[in-house]
């Protein structure tokens, strides 16, 4: 018989779920204001994104871990398949048709829940010896970090597969590799970079001409204007008009910054950024005090994968970094993503809040702690 142990709040962290409450609760706001046809469907992501939640709080994870290798494989095979049956869309091959109901599924998106709980796995099974892993360690590592790299990159998705690298070598960092190995790889990194501008796509070179180039692209432009326009306490709805115009585009969801800035100025959008760094920051200090390498892989992927999508999203909207398909955290209208991040948080809270085995078997009857 199942029963709630009410010492599961002792354990619980209550403070990333404090931080994040007003980014839903406020992109719910803006999205309906800019796209009243989006707010329903946004309403909808976000209530999927919080039952999901509450189911993976309440998996018993640790015991389930035998399974983070075939969740693992299963998107390798989502990402094989869309080479070969995926379906397109604007020169993109990343989705794949669920027979018989009109959805498609985006295998890149369920492989980031998956690439980190497979390098939470390794590591826990394999712990780094004092001074770091050697080679040996750190190739099997890279296989699983550029296998899926690949992939995505092929479809052609350079924006998420360029994440994926990033979080893995990120993550290998914080665990621990030996520096000779960091230095022959940047050594690498830097004399490859005229090869790999030659393997990109056209439009891949066009944004990062648009980058370097003295006149930004259009979208750039608009959102600039956007910015500009939302001075230091922003602007009522109304005298919006970059967003409520139409001229900024894409604004519920790549541009949405531009939005937060042109409405609630630069006050606003520095306490946005604000409560990001916070949450970065404490997700980190969880991983760097936790002595189980589950718990610190889990919530350093998360951190550094939230500070990625902040960064390069904000540095895209005001033209410090190529335009590319990365969203706001928890904030961008969209389903899937948001939907990741729960997922995520959801089983770091799992793992927080049940590390201690006997919360598993309370007087020999199954116990939620």
């Amino acid at each position: 018989m199942w029963k709630i142990d009410r010492r599961i709040l002792a354990h619980f962290d209550f403070f990333t779920i404090i931080l994040i409450v007003p980014l839903v609760f406020v992109s719910g706001w803006l999205i309906g204001e800019i796209h009243p046809s989006l707010a329903n469907k946004h309403t909808v992501y976000i209530s999927v994104g919080a039952l999901v939640f509450v189911f993976f709080l309440l998996l018993p994870v640790r015991r389930l871990s035998w399974m983070i290798p075939l969740f693992y494989w299963l998107n390798i095979i989502l990402l094989t398949a869309v080479e070969f049956i995926g379906h397109s869309r604007l020169g993109a091959q990343r989705w794949l048709e669920i027979p018989f109901v009109s959805f498609t599924l985006q295998p890149s998106e369920l492989m980031k829940p998956a690439f980190i709980l497979m390098l939470a796995y390794l590591v826990s099974r394999n712990p780094p010896p004092a001074g770091g892993y050697a080679l040996r360690d750190f190739l099997k590592f890279m296989f699983y970090i550029l296998l899926p790299f690949f992939l995505i990159a092929k479809e052609p998705d350079l924006g998420t597969a360029t994440v994926l690298l990033m979080l893995g070598m990120t993550l290998l960092f914080i665990v621990g590799v030996k520096w000779q190995i960091w230095a022959v790889l940047i050594a690498t990194f830097l004399l490859s970079l005229p090869l790999i501008y030659t393997q990109l796509h056209d439009y891949q070179k066009k944004r990062l001409s648009d980058f370097v180039g003295e006149k930004p692209s259009y979208h750039v432009q608009q959102s600039i204007i956007a910015i500009g326009s939302g001075g230091m306490i922003g602007q009522s709805k109304e005298d919006a008009t970059q967003t409520q115009m139409r001229f900024l585009p894409i604004a519920s969801s790549d541009f949405i910054f531009a939005y937060v800035v042109e409405r609630l100025g630069f006050l606003g959008a520095l306490t946005l950024i604000g409560v990001y760094i916070l949450l970065v920051l404490h997700l980190m200090s969880i991983a760097m005090w936790s002595d189980d390498y589950y718990i610190k892989v889990v919530s350093a992927g998360i951190s550094t994968l939230i500070f990625i999508y902040m960064s390069v999203n904000i540095a895209m909207t005001i033209g410090f970094a190529p335009v590319v398909g990365v969203p706001l955290p928890m904030f961008s209208y969209g389903g899937s993503s948001f939907v990741n991040f729960m997922v995520l948080i959801a089983i770091l809270e799992n793992l927080l809040t049940f590390r201690f085995r006997d919360m598993y078997d309370v007087r020999g009857k199954k116990s939620f702690v």
